[in-house]
């Protein structure tokens, strides 16, 4: 209650002609202004925000601000730390050329370890077009792991990249081991084995992925309607409710799926093209789709607009 007395009887700035009325600031010329007659009530505010300066239009490799990033909670000291740029003026050196100001490093290994492949992680994200939150969530996994000691003797970046895996599972927006693979300087298998392994030391699981997970992105990329695309879903789903492709991959199906959908629209794909999209081999394709192509009359949508009917079909 003291402390609520004393804010009352503070003096509060108001306009002598609307007392009620709610004071705009501008705070580019730090003003307080009357919305209602446009009376300067209060000039020379001053600015409680961050000091901010940039130094974008300078040739240099960085933009260096007058404050630093933003706290970092996933590092020990939170990252607060100061860098001092390149001395460029006489007064920067000493009488042997020795710059005068010099970083210290005060930065653990540990953090520097994890610092490097923040920058790793969100690099890959970049590549593939990641939001936000999954670059969040891989760093987060990454830092149990690296915590936990249970990889040790494993590149982190290959412990980076099966995390970034991971991640894009859990949110429900799955990339491929290739995919991830393209963007990473790891290996498949590499990235497969810290996969399996990361799952066992953090004890968490991810859902199994489907056809349905990739069908929407990669008919996108191929540029196909969206009828394609909903009688491809429904194909590859027919296809594993029937059982008619036990033990293939969700992916290749779904790229057979794809390849006869698009066959039977007006919108046809070569196997090469949705290869080249999935990163799945012709073959791959080729062995998928003579599975489902015995089927192929009970699989398609009773709505779908065949431009080629389904006895026409490429047999392969």
């Amino acid at each position: 209650m003291a402390s609520t007395s004393r804010l009352d009887a503070l003096p509060r700035v108001t306009c002598p002609n609307h007392p009620d009325a709610i004071l705009v600031e501008d705070y580019r010329a730090g003003d307080m202004i009357c919305p209602e007659c446009g009376l300067v009530v209060g000039d020379r505010v001053i600015d409680v925000g961050s000091e901010w300066r940039t130094f974008s239009n300078d040739k240099a490799t960085k933009d260096p601000s007058r404050v630093g990033d933003s706290q970092n909670p996933l590092l020990s000291d939170g990252d607060l730390s100061t860098m001092i740029g390149k001395g460029t003026g006489a007064a920067s050196f000493d009488e042997f050329g020795n710059s005068k100001y010099q970083n210290r490093r005060t930065m653990s290994s540990s953090d520097r370890a994890m610092m490097n492949a923040f920058k790793e992680i969100t690099t890959m994200a970049d590549r593939i077009n990641l939001p936000r939150n999954i670059v969040d969530r891989t760093n987060n996994l990454f830092k149990q792991v690296y915590e936990q000691k249970s990889l040790k003797g494993r590149a982190n970046d290959a412990i980076a990249s099966a995390c970034l895996y991971i991640a894009c599972r859990q949110e429900g927006v799955p990339r491929t081991f290739k995919e991830i693979c393209a963007v990473s300087r790891i290996s498949k298998k590499e990235i497969g084995r810290c996969f399996k392994l990361i799952l066992k030391a953090l004890e968490t699981s991810v859902d199994l992925i489907t056809t349905g997970d990739f069908m929407s992105r990669f008919c996108s990329n191929l540029c196909l309607p969206k009828q394609v695309q909903m009688a491809a879903t429904h194909i590859a789903r027919k296809a594993v409710e029937l059982d008619l492709v036990p033990g293939r991959s969700p992916i290749s199906v779904a790229e057979a799926a794809i390849y006869m959908a698009s066959q039977a629209s007006a919108e046809k794909r070569t196997q090469k093209e949705i290869g080249d999209i999935a990163g799945v081999a012709d073959v791959t394709i080729r062995q998928s789709y003579r599975l489902i192509y015995p089927r192929a009359p009970d699989l398609f949508p009773t709505d779908f607009k065949f431009d080629t009917p389904v006895d026409k079909l490429p047999q392969l």
